[in-house]
């Protein structure tokens, strides 16, 4: 009866080709048992008959069923088609309809191609599976191929029925167990795993229990005969009453203790993403996130990498676990990154295991990744498209570590990050220009306030200085001259902030970079004393010329000069080296393959200008700070030389890029737009014209 309300059930719910085959499997089994139950009550030969006929069926129906219940492909091996079995089943079926159905031979012979027709379509089964790119596929059928081998081994013992053998009918509960998961596998789209299969058939199995109880108390303790009928009416109503609350109690409950840990990653996740919608500020992004990953108790790996200004790689901006590498470059993982334009998250792990082309070449470039490996890979991405960053989720304690109800709560995430991460730019943006409209207010403040009280004790100084005269060595003229040296240098740390402070002025024309850089270099030559220091030039020839104010780029030049001639101590060599190139920006190198060989065949959008030398280099916290106003460390510095030197190149559409490692020394890149500035002013002028740089 069971079988048969299954049977009804999936015809119910579509009319698909699998579903009448699930229907015909159903039934067949349905009829099987009924006909040795009726052989049994009536031992009549044909009803006998009958469930011989229902053996030979059953297995063709199963291994026609089984090869279409996966999708199967055209070049795919199994170990027998439903042509076959249908074959190989005729003289078996000749044998069961002949007097001699009985004898010894005839029951070994239904016995070996029930079972060789069983195992077969269960191996082809497990074929189609193991060729199918989808995970989720080869979940669902690992799972029904171990299920479907219980069931058919405890249901070829009934077979010793025919030698007399009563066994207890531990097949038929196995039987109902896999036609339960055929049918969850039929009509919804994946099936999990046996945990999440386990929730499911005890949800079914208490939903039962409870309306059998609804009917004994109805039927049974409150009714009598006269008014049974009236009784399983009421019982069904008030069950069909309850159904639907009942059934999302039960559901949620066996969810949670079932899979408790699935349970709780998914609670961590939909709490993640509730923080992330109040967040602004990137430290706070990354703390959050991987708190919670962690607490989720799921990942033993993972790690964002945000994308740099250029497009060049990905720097690590936070992660949890072992071997995570600080940066990895476009280049080395360009296959994976093709791989991520069409889809919405790449397993690393499954792409291993295909073996094709192009897995193979997307598995080379996950070796970058180091201990993540066999992470997934989803993409973050703005609201135009464009890649931002990436993020990895690893489990390397098990094969197959996520659901891919868990990867889409992964991939909602990755989704969400993109919103995130736009938010930050903007707020940084915010933060940065309200800060600098507070320093341009400042300074006007300074102008008057500090420039006036200034000149008045230089004045009085000097006058000082007149009536001590030629004092010699007297402590009165000494400590006039450190009056008037430091109002000199208060003086200059004045106007350096002024210069910082007002709107870059000057007049952009087409510049000739070589020449500039040449000009400077003979400027410092002509200001120094010391041949200790190295100065070498790399010039690149027929350089496409940039819109900037060639005094203001020489201004750049020799604060750069002079702050690496100052990093070497006296002694080593500084490189300025000139040169073009193609960047393969966010926006390009985000497309297409044609698409980036256009923009590389288009010829050089930017020209470079960069300063080395040979010092001790600087630390990732001196790094982070250089270009903030005030920061040096240097004992006579002010710390504005290359706040005011990225001030002129950003308002020629520009930008100072930095490397530096200790005890190798650092490198300054000058990057300047071909064809003028890309800056767009800003209302109100001031501090704000010039754009914040980006987290």
């Amino acid at each position: 009866m069971v079988a048969f309300a299954m049977a009804l059930s999936v015809l119910l719910r579509g009319r698909r080709n699998v579903n009448w085959q699930f229907a015909g499997f159903s039934t067949a089994i349905a009829l099987w048992y009924a006909s040795q139950s009726l052989a049994g009550f009536f031992r009549a030969e044909i009803w006998i008959r009958a469930t011989g006929v229902l053996t030979v069926v059953l297995p063709q129906l199963a291994a026609l069923l089984f090869h279409n219940i996966v999708p199967f492909e055209s070049n795919q091996k199994s170990a027998i088609s439903p042509r076959a079995g249908f074959l190989l089943g005729l003289p078996v079926l000749a044998l069961v309809v002949s007097p001699y159905n009985q004898r010894w031979f005839a029951l070994l012979a239904q016995y070996v191609y029930v079972f060789g027709m069983l195992v077969a379509a269960l191996v082809s089964l497990a074929m189609q599976g193991r060729a199918s790119p989808s995970r989720a596929v080869r979940q669902r059928v690992r799972f029904l191929v171990v299920v479907g081998a219980l069931s058919v081994t405890t249901t070829l013992f009934d077979f010793v029925s025919y030698l007399g053998v009563e066994l207890a009918p531990v097949a038929a509960v196995l039987s109902i167990v896999f036609l339960f998961v055929l049918a969850e596998s039929a009509t919804r789209p994946r099936l999990a795993d046996m945990y999440e299969m386990a929730w499911r058939f005890v949800s079914s199995a208490v939903l039962a229990s409870f309306l059998a109880l609804l009917f004994f108390l109805f039927v049974s303790v409150l009714g009598g005969f006269s008014t049974q009928y009236l009784n399983a009416v009421l019982a069904a109503t008030v069950f069909l009453v309850l159904f639907e609350p009942l059934r999302d109690e039960v559901e949620s409950r066996m969810h949670r203790f079932f899979l408790r840990e699935r349970f709780d990653f998914e609670i961590n996740v939909l709490e993640l993403r509730k923080k992330l919608a109040h967040v602004f500020e990137m430290d706070a992004v990354v703390s959050i996130l991987f708190d919670a990953l962690e607490a989720s108790r799921r990942v033993t790996g993972a790690a964002l990498f945000l994308r740099d200004a250029d497009g060049d790689g990905f720097d690590r901006v936070g992660a949890r676990g072992e071997g995570i590498p600080a940066r990895i470059e476009s280049l080395v993982v360009r296959p994976l990154l093709d791989a991520l334009e069409g889809r919405p998250f790449v397993i690393l792990e499954d792409l291993a295991r295909e073996g094709d082309k192009e897995s193979s070449a997307i598995t080379v470039a996950s070796t970058a990744l180091q201990s993540l490996q066999r992470a997934i890979v989803l993409p973050v991405r703005g609201d135009d498209g464009v890649l931002l960053a990436l993020l990895l989720v690893a489990d390397d304690r098990i094969r197959d570590a996520f659901t891919p109800e868990e990867v889409l709560l992964l991939e909602g995430l990755s989704a969400q990050l993109g919103v995130v991460l736009a938010n930050c730019r903007v707020y940084t943006r915010m933060k940065d220009r309200d800060r600098l409209a507070a320093l341009g207010s400042m300074a006007a403040g300074l102008a008057h306030e500090v420039k006036n009280p200034l000149g008045a004790i230089k004045g009085a100084a000097q006058l000082l200085e007149e009536e001590i005269g030629d004092g010699g060595e007297s402590p009165s003229h000494e400590f006039v001259g450190i009056i008037l040296e430091e109002v000199e240098r208060l003086n200059r740390i004045v106007g350096s902030f002024l210069d910082y402070a007002r709107p870059q002025s000057g007049t952009s024309v087409p510049v000739d970079i070589n020449a500039v850089v040449r000009r400077t270099i003979q400027i410092l030559m002509s200001q120094r004393v010391d041949d200790a220091i190295e100065i070498q030039t790399e010039f690149a020839e027929d350089l496409p010329r940039v819109s900037i104010d060639p005094e203001k780029l020489r201004q750049v030049l020799m604060n750069l000069v002079q702050n690496a001639e100052q990093a070497m101590d006296g002694r080593g060599r500084v490189t300025v080296t000139t040169s073009a190139r193609r960047p393969l920006r966010t926006s390009i190198a985000s497309g297409s393959s044609s698409e980036r060989m256009l923009a590389l065949a288009a010829g050089p959008t930017d020209v470079e200008i960069s300063v080395r030398d040979t010092g001790a280099g600087m630390s990732p916290k001196v790094r982070k700070n250089l270009f903030v106003p005030f920061f040096t460390t240097k004992v006579q510095g002010t710390g504005l030389g290359l706040a005011i030197s990225q001030s002129i190149v950003q308002s020629a559409g520009g930008r100072i890029d930095v490397e530096s490692q200790a005890g190798a020394g650092t490198r300054f890149t000058i990057v300047l737009p071909v064809g003028g500035s890309t800056a767009t002013p800003l209302p109100g002028g001031s501090l704000s014209d010039r754009p914040p740089p980006m987290f």
